[in-house]
């Protein structure tokens, strides 16, 4: 293939390009005729000895843009996407209530989750284009993914209190429809992950849940649970960030 033989600068141009289109609405078919396009010409144009910067400009954003504009956005094929990512979102919850029980949700909380989704799709689609038109480093792209997260899980932080101020009806799906939620929830996951290329969901579930989980077998009190579940949150976090900044500066080399 064409993009196997392109540059690594030039390989993740075309990522973003692809990563921008599809947040923008924009048809797959049209897509990947035009990104395949786009590696030919790229591709052509290295063999000449011509840098990506003179093929698409001192602008990337606007480049991107330039092409997004032909473009006519397929909201029926688009849509089929909106599932997948609500569903991610969702699982930051549930898989926090399974790891403590049964799943139970009163009706406020169903509701509040429903809305939390919404808030995390519209998150991550401007999270999506933010990154790929803007051209940012890993390390800035790792904390953009992050921040839709983290909004996120604040607002249903605060569904989950005004959930134990007010009582509404609850539904209980029993035993054997929490495992079967949370196995359709991790092949979900691990799905998603290989699919978008990136690990950012499944290290953020673990990061957040499972120290809490862990420290729940030890003989510490909550206190000192919460303050080493949060130490430990953070390290994973670290962690993961310093492979990413790696990762960045050994594919700096290579583009050098």
């Amino acid at each position: 293939m064409v993009e196997n033989h392109l540059s690594v600068k030039s390989k993740k141009f075309i990522d973003d390009l692809k990563l921008y289109l599809f947040s923008s609405g924009k048809n797959e078919q049209e897509t990947k005729e035009i990104t395949e396009e786009l590696e030919a010409h790229l591709y052509e144009a290295e063999q000449n000895g011509k840098s990506i910067d003179q093929i698409v400009g001192a602008s990337p954003k606007e480049y991107m843009m330039s092409i997004s504009s032909e473009m006519r956005t397929d909201y029926r094929a688009w849509s089929k996407y909106i599932p997948l990512i609500i569903i991610g979102s969702m699982s930051f919850s549930i898989f926090g209530d399974l790891l403590q029980g049964t799943l139970s949700y009163s009706l406020l909380k169903i509701i509040g989750t429903i809305l939390y989704s919404i808030l995390f799709l519209g998150g991550v689609m401007i999270a999506f284009r933010y990154v790929a038109r803007n051209q940012v480093s890993r390390i800035m792209e790792f904390f953009i993914y992050l921040l839709p997260i983290i909004l996120s899980m604040l607002f249903i932080g605060g569904v989950l209190i005004v959930d134990s101020i007010y009582k509404t009806p609850f539904i209980d799906f029993g035993v054997l429809g929490s495992l079967l939620i949370g196995f359709f929830l991790l092949c979900f996951i691990i799905i998603f992950s290989f699919w978008a290329k990136t690990a950012i969901l499944p290290v953020t579930l673990l990061a957040l849940h499972l120290p809490t989980f862990l420290l729940s077998f030890t003989s510490f009190n909550v206190e000192i649970q919460l303050i080493t579940s949060m130490v430990i949150t953070y390290v994973l976090f670290g962690l993961y960030l310093l492979y990413v900044v790696k990762k960045a500066k050994s594919n700096k080399e290579v583009i050098e």
